[in-house]
């Protein structure tokens, strides 16, 4: 069963996040997750799924014939396949990103790969299950740090983590993302400003596109 692939969805979209927001992606995300975050916009993926093999899955992002491809979920680092699917994709030219929820080892995908990693903070109601041990697995320059921001107890939480970040010697882009619907934008940018942060504001853009529709995009 390695090559097999439990799929939620297959589309594509402008990137959202990351520092590849405003590029057209084909977005492949996997079904199943081991957390349950307070405000998860995806829920529809712990369990919604199709079979897929392998070839299949290439096969359907192939045929959307854009190049920036990002392997989701759900969680996409609980599948055995997925190592094998983002090898793939790497090995065919693909510029593939893996964004993960911070909980699993990052060491199975490709260094090849962006790896983002989403560590939780404290009003997800999971921080207690972020890998910490990921801080070091990260590739400097390469892969890209997340954390969504609720209120001022999630900004000092990652004010925190950033530092410890930044001290194991790593260095790269870190996100910063408002809770849509929480927390204002202008108020994260403006935290940000005042204690001037070397870091990126990360606002979901496909929610501003297309705010009637809630997948698929």
């Amino acid at each position: 069963m390695l090559e097999i692939l439990k799929v939620c969805e297959i589309f594509v979209s402008i990137q959202g996040e990351s520092s590849y927001t405003g590029f057209p992606c084909v977005f492949v995300r996997l079904s199943g997750c081991n957390l349950h975050c307070r405000y998860c916009d995806t829920i529809y993926a712990r369990k919604e799924y199709l079979l897929m093999s392998l070839s299949d899955v290439i096969a359907q992002v192939e045929a959307k014939g854009f190049r920036l491809v990002e392997i989701t979920g759900g969680e996409p680092l609980l599948q055995e396949a997925t190592p094998i699917l983002v090898k793939e994709m790497l090995n065919r030219g693909y510029q593939v990103l893996v964004e993960t929820n911070g909980s699993l080892s990052i060491d199975m995908i490709s260094k090849g790969a962006i790896r983002i990693v989403d560590f939780k903070c404290p009003s997800s109601g999971m921080m207690d299950y972020n890998d910490y041990d990921n801080i070091y697995r990260l590739v400097a320059g390469h892969d890209e740090v997340k954390f969504v921001i609720g209120n001022r107890e999630d900004y000092s939480f990652a004010l925190d983590l950033r530092k410890r970040i930044l001290e194991s010697g790593w260095y790269g882009t870190i996100n910063f993302s408002p809770v849509f619907g929480e927390l204002e934008p202008r108020e994260l940018a403006e935290w940000i400003l005042r204690d001037k942060l070397d870091v990126r504001l990360n606002l979901q853009l496909h929610k501003y596109i297309w705010r009637d529709i809630e997948r698929g995009v």
